[in-house]
């Protein structure tokens, strides 16, 4: 869709990359992290967390080829990439700024 915005043919050699840069588009990674670490807010300003504890925790059970992560793996790998702590996460302006700046 990229490439055809650009009037791109499939022959021409230039990389989705460059052209995703020349529209503007952010990086797709980079997006799941901000959206995973607004709700990791969320979350631990919530009051009455039992059941999203609950959830933080949960593994799918089942055979799977690769190896299984929760969503807390998920955020800590997101929070350590972005130098983020808790305490970070109840003031809303530094939170959001410290996200946005990667």
């Amino acid at each position: 869709m990229v490439r055809w915005m650009c009037g791109i043919k499939v022959k021409d050699t230039v990389p989705s990359r460059v052209e995703k840069e020349r529209l503007g588009f952010d990086d797709i990674t980079l997006l799941l992290q901000q959206n995973r670490l607004r709700r990791y807010r969320r979350v631990l300003r919530k009051e009455d967390n039992n059941w999203v504890e609950k959830c933080m925790e949960y593994v799918r059970s089942g055979a799977r080829s690769r190896p299984k992560r929760n969503w807390r793996e998920f955020v800590q790998k997101d929070c350590q990439g972005h130098n983020l702590s808790r305490e970070d996460a109840m003031e809303h302006s530094r939170w959001r700024k410290l996200i946005k700046d990667s």
